[in-house]
């Protein structure tokens, strides 16, 4: 069957997918330790503490923490199953978009459930709760996310076609993180008639709601079948993912992937925490910072793909590693250096960081693309899935030592007890992670700088010549 380019409207309705899966994303990331482990101002204004926030596990480390490092390393068999399934999958309707349309709907209720914990307190009840709903929610997420991930290569064509469909989901993910944060604008005026829980919730339940709108856009708005023609794998889950794993070169991207969105996510899961206790700045500065660095980074989309073709993915992804690095050192530094205070560390922060978050948001999926096809041409087999599994694995897993690390440290240099069931982030603790995450950046520029760039991109080039 002869297949087609998508055009640059399908592929902005392709990037609609990005948008809701980023919306119910951003929920999580962004409020799952905010909600669970609340501020002191917080608890004044109302919020109640429903899981032991203090370090009661060996003494190191928080419920919450190791209830997401659990629901990460379930996501490590369930990232390269479900990849496989697609790979192999032999629907007529092909082999990626059946599976996002399965799994959209309990995508979006589950990413709501996760605030429903039952118990007006701290209670066990509630822990088992966090933690069903959680491993729910990453099984319906890489339900949707691996298989989306692997169009990316499918509908990218050319190497223009990748860069644009990167560009484009890369503004859609910034956008939906951006509206997830939503709720630190809006929730206070409900608080007037709701509990301050509810005030929340109900903004969560509007969110997942547009997230299920946009998960669905490219779901019927898409044929896959127009756009790809691809023979199934044949090889099982194991073989599949130790395939992946000997490409030396996709292994050096995917350890500086992990090293990224561990610095990424200890950034943003600890911006509202940044904003009301190291700047002391009430929380809606958390979407005005967050929304000015969306929007002046998304300026710089233009300029990327031009950028690229100048001097390379690699040198320009290490760029953005030290630019972010650079970042989270003005973050560690407010309310140490004289005058460092207020609104100017924000405001910093947001010039510093917007090149960097155009950089990394868009290049890294390119690159995943390009090691995919370079894969494909030598081995004969396509298993773009496998691949994009891998990368997805990759942010997950940093992100889930994130929060490992996040909910450990945010507390450290407290005045409360340790294990107090209603401990609350310290500013020498958020000092801590804001150094971890320049540490883990600095090492992902440093591992990723092993990646031969020329040699994958030499293949592909040499096979379209042929």
């Amino acid at each position: 069957m002869k297949t087609r380019r998508l055009t640059k409207k399908e592929m902005w309705i392709f990037a609609i997918g990005q948008l809701g899966w980023s919306i119910l994303g951003g929920i999580i990331n962004t409020w799952l330790v905010t909600f669970y482990l609340p501020t002191s101002g917080s608890v004044a204004a109302g919020a109640k503490f429903y899981v032991p926030t203090g370090l009661v596990v060996f003494g190191v480390l928080t419920v919450l923490g190791l209830i997401t490092f659990i629901c990460r390393i379930f996501d490590a068999i369930t990232d390269p199953w479900i990849a496989s399934l697609s790979d192999r999958s032999a629907n007529p309707k092909g082999r990626r978009i059946p599976f996002m349309k399965r799994a959209a709907v309990p995508f979006a209720i589950i990413t709501v459930l996760v605030f429903f914990a039952p118990v007006e307190g701290v209670s066990g009840v509630n822990i088992a709760w966090v933690l069903c709903s959680l491993i729910l929610f990453y099984l319906f997420m890489t339900m949707y996310c691996t298989p989306y991930n692997a169009l990316i290569s499918e509908f990218g064509k050319t190497q223009e076609d990748r860069m644009y469909i990167s560009t484009a989901i890369s503004l859609t993910f910034f956008f939906g993180t951006l509206i997830a944060y939503l709720p630190f604008v809006f929730a206070g005026p409900l608080q007037k008639m709701v509990s301050y829980a509810w005030s929340y919730r109900i903004w969560f339940i509007v969110l997942a709601a547009i997230g299920l709108v946009c998960l669905l856009v490219p779901v019927f708005k898409l044929n896959e079948k127009e756009f790809v023609d691809a023979v199934p794998s044949d090889s099982d889950t194991i073989k599949s993912l130790g395939k992946t794993f000997k490409n030396r070169d996709f292994l050096k991207f995917a350890a500086s992937d992990i090293a990224y969105w561990i610095g990424l996510t200890l950034f943003q899961t600890g911006l509202p925490f940044f904003v009301k206790v190291s700047m002391q700045l009430d929380e809606f500065y958390t979407t005005v910072f967050l929304g000015a660095m969306t929007v002046l980074s998304a300026c710089f989309y233009p300029v990327v793909s031009r950028l690229v073709m100048k001097f390379g993915k690699k040198k320009l992804v290490i760029c953005g590693f030290l630019g972010l690095a650079v970042a989270y050192v003005v973050t560690a530094l407010t309310g140490v250096v004289p005058g460092l205070t207020g609104v100017l560390p924000g405001a910093l922060i947001v010039v510093i960081a917007a090149f960097p978050m155009a950089l990394l948001g868009i290049i890294p999926q390119a690159i995943v693309a390009d090691v995919a096809e370079q894969d494909a041409i030598l081995t004969g087999e396509k298993r773009e899935g496998m691949f994009f599994a891998a990368r997805t694995f990759a942010m997950k897993f940093g992100q889930s030592v994130a929060m490992l690390v996040f909910t450990s440290l945010a507390v450290l240099g407290t005045t409360q007890d340790l294990k107090s069931n209603d401990l609350t982030a310290s500013p020498i603790g958020l000092r801590i992670v804001a150094i971890v995450a320049v540490c883990f950046c600095v090492l992902g520029a440093i591992i990723l700088a092993a990646y031969d760039e020329k040699k994958v991109m030499k293949t592909i080039t040499d096979n379209a010549e042929k």
